[in-house]
């Protein structure tokens, strides 16, 4: 049995023409939400910020990952390591979800049981008796993938190589890894977190509420990439005489060294299954970080991303690219609003897709085929060339 009905889902899993959106519930039912905190984000690969939160040895920083709380460690060998945020004695956290620490062991704060970096259990307070091996921090996966740290809180996702392949080739020109941000916005929406996923992979809407936005990229100049397994996008052209995304087209910084010229003129987007969001621009990146707090609101992290020495630079002001997606996003979130009131409705009817949105239909059939085998995506049995908008 699966948490939606098989037969609204099979309309979603139709060929990209004929599909249907998924059904309300995948919106606004909590029985919904609950399984997809379980297998979407405790079940897979969630983005738990950049790695310059966990920057030193003996850096600490405790995320959620859907129900399940991590701590993230640098230990004394430079090594990230995740543990379930769980301590050995009585299941106290380590750390409160958000927190972080620079200590030279884990220490909890209920009765003192204190770990080493690698999770190996360094004093317990009168116990006796019980062997150290087994009282170790519970270690869970987490790699670094172009300076952001991903964790799988509950131990069982795919590997992570799987998880991002086929994307590596579009997001290493950028070497976001060798970025820093240089300004943090957040936002809470009230919309379900997939209303943001499918605003995020089209720009048939963007004539109607993204003035800004078309008067320096042309809304049909898209072409969507063939999808991976847990992720999809495509790119967008600058309009002639626009530099980058802003609200003038100029920009402050430059461009990134390490990207070709030839892609100078255009802006990468990618959507990571299930929480990460990237905007690949020709001088910045900027990344949108989703935490689902409800079936109806979503917690949206934004980091804009620049290289060090052009932050360092007297003078440098990050505005240009921060307002003009301050601006963008807004738009996006009072859309994504009214649709998750729509979708709310007893009257909402799932609708047909159109030519232009074939990576929202990628996305909706990588989430309808996780609904059906009850775990995360897997691979997309689509034509590769299938639906490119014109």
């Amino acid at each position: 049995m699966t948490v939606l009905d098989a037969d609204d889902l099979a309309a979603v899993l139709r060929p990209f023409g004929s599909s249907r959106m998924l059904p309300g519930p995948a919106y606004a039912a909590q029985p919904v939400f609950a399984w997809e905190q379980q297998h979407l984000f405790a079940g897979s690969w969630v983005c738990a910020g950049r790695s310059s939160e966990v920057g030193s040895p003996g850096s600490q920083r405790a995320v959620s990952a859907g129900p399940l709380g991590v701590l993230l460690v640098r230990d004394s060998a430079g090594v990230l390591r995740a543990f379930a945020n769980v301590c050995r004695h009585r299941g106290h956290e380590l750390l409160p979800a958000g927190a972080a620490a620079e200590r030279p062991a884990v220490r909890c704060p209920y009765h003192a049981w204190s770990y080493r970096l690698d999770g190996s259990l360094h004093a317990a307070p009168r116990l006796a008796g019980a062997p150290e091996d087994d009282l170790a921090l519970v270690p869970l996966p987490a790699v670094e993938w172009h300076g952001w740290t991903f964790v799988n809180a509950d131990g069982r996702a795919p590997d992570f190589a799987d998880h991002v392949a086929g994307l590596d080739e579009i997001v290493a020109p950028y070497d976001p890894g060798t970025l820093v941000a240089a300004a943090t916005r957040e936002y809470v929406v009230g919309a379900n977190w997939k209303l943001i996923h499918e605003n995020y992979h089209e720009c048939y809407h963007c004539p109607q509420i993204h003035p800004e936005l078309c008067a320096v990229s042309p809304p049909t100049s898209g072409r969507n990439f063939a999808p991976g397994r847990s992720w999809v996008g495509g790119t967008m052209e600058l309009r002639d005489g626009a530099a980058t995304m802003s609200l003038d087209g100029t920009s402050a910084g430059r461009p990134l060294r390490s990207l070709p010229e030839s892609r100078h003129r255009e802006v990468a987007y990618v959507g990571l299954v299930p929480d990460l969001l990237l905007s690949l621009h020709p001088d910045y990146v900027l990344s949108h970080r989703l935490e689902p707090v409800s079936p109806t609101s979503t917690r949206v992290v934004c980091e804009w991303l620049f290289e060090p020495d052009v932050v360092a630079a007297a003078g440098f002001d990050a505005r240009y690219a921060v307002e003009f997606w301050d601006v963008t996003n807004r738009q996006d979130w009072a859309a994504c609003e009214s649709v998750q009131r729509g979708v709310s409705s007893p009257h909402y009817r799932p609708g047909p897709l159109t030519t232009v949105e074939d990576a929202v239909y990628h996305f909706e059939t990588m989430v309808a085929r996780a609904y059906l085998a009850g775990s995360v995506p897997g691979d997309p049995s689509v034509d590769a060339g299938a639906g490119r908008a014109p």
